[in-house]
């Protein structure tokens, strides 16, 4: 009979192994599903990993487009990184990311037609703290009534989108769109839009401070004493109280943090490759960032590769649906697999298998 043995600490092996083990148990399992639909399970999970990179036919676009894709996802699954290492788990960074997007649109709205060159700046500060306001709800929430910050993070990211609806339709919307839905394209206004920085790569403002939110996560859990507190705060709750760690005050930073940076994935976005607020702006990002978080091991590096590799399914997959008529559906299941084989091979980092003969009676 097989058995699960708690380790007495966890695998270092396994810990770095699963990540790996996750991707090619999801490209199998994936063939599998394409299969069942009819498809060429090798042709498509070709398209996924190796043509938006790889293949000249499409890589004029597909190359610059896995810098777009990452960019929001890396930003918001650093920032939920640092409350998940503390055990505080913020889930609703869907809503952070389209609230920041509102707030950003917004304040660089109400300064339509102006070109002043500080409206940017201040959309950038706004779009902060749209995020980090609709965090500070389960937060405060949390630490003054002991709210589950999961339940409320998760039901107040569809009232975000009923916000963006009524944002899209009412009080964003362009008056001179005819009448359609959707705010005015902020990418066509020159003091309000976040251009491409080099020609051809898909880097832009946001890509920019993605990747230094990268060194600025691996500089605070490696070499500041909040990010001491953070990883003991997770790994031993009754030893981080001893050490005199706030715990309210930890909730409040984590979760103020993860929003701030959601809302400004969600800014950046609505200013350069989405344009306006309309009222199918959010496209998952905010979840997905969660499986880019656990993919990176939530380790700033590690989220980085993640959220490099989630772009790639991004772009493979809208390839794969174009070539190969794949339904939309499937690759989202697809992506949903990492999550789920990551997870499952987890348990080997904590405990180990045996083989335990039943007595005989």
């Amino acid at each position: 009979m097989l058995t699960l043995e708690k380790r007495p600490t966890p695998s270092r092996g396994w810990t770095l192994a699963t990540p790996v083990l996750a991707v090619v148990l999801t490209m199998i399992a994936g063939g599998l599903m394409f299969a069942l639909l009819g498809k060429n399970p090798v042709e498509a999970i070709r398209i996924i990993f190796w043509d938006p990179v790889f293949n000249t036919q499409f890589a004029s676009y597909t190359r610059p487009q896995l810098l777009v894709k990452a960019g929001p996802l890396i930003l918001i699954a650093i920032g939920l990184s640092l409350g998940f290492r503390a055990g505080i788990w913020n889930i609703g960074a869907e809503g952070q990311y389209i609230m920041g997007a509102i707030a950003g649109a917004g304040f660089g709205l109400a300064f339509y037609p102006s070109d002043s060159p500080l409206i940017f700046p201040g959309m950038i500060v706004a779009g902060a703290l749209g995020g980090w306001a609709w965090a500070m709800i389960p937060a405060i929430l949390k630490t003054r009534f002991r709210t589950n910050e999961i339940l409320v993070s998760l039901l107040l990211v569809y009232v975000a989108e009923k916000i963006l609806a009524s944002a899209a339709t009412k009080f964003l919307r362009n008056p001179e769109g005819h009448g359609f839905p959707g705010s005015r394209n902020l990418a066509r206004i020159d003091s309000m839009n976040n251009p491409e920085l080099i020609s051809g790569t898909g880097m832009h403002w946001g890509v920019v401070l993605a990747f230094i939110a990268v060194i600025a996560a691996y500089v605070l859990l490696n070499r500041h004493l909040l990010g001491y507190q953070i990883k003991l705060a997770g790994q031993a709750p009754r030893a981080a109280r001893f050490a005199g760690v706030n715990p309210n005050r930890l909730v409040v930073m984590c979760l103020g943090a993860s929003g701030a940076l959601a809302g400004l994935a969600g800014l950046f976005e609505v200013t350069g490759p989405a344009g306006q607020i309309s009222i199918d702006f959010n496209v998952g990002y905010g979840f997905t960032a969660i499986i880019v978080a656990f993919l990176g091991r939530l380790h700033p590096i590690g989220i980085l590769l993640a959220g490099l590799i989630m772009a790639l399914t991004y772009i493979g997959g809208e390839l794969a649906q174009l070539m190969l008529q794949i339904p939309a559906p499937a690759i989202q299941a697809f992506q949903g697999m990492l999550l789920f084989f990551l997870l499952a091979l987890d348990v080997l980092s904590n405990y180990r298998i045996r083989i335990k003969s039943e007595g005989v009676a």
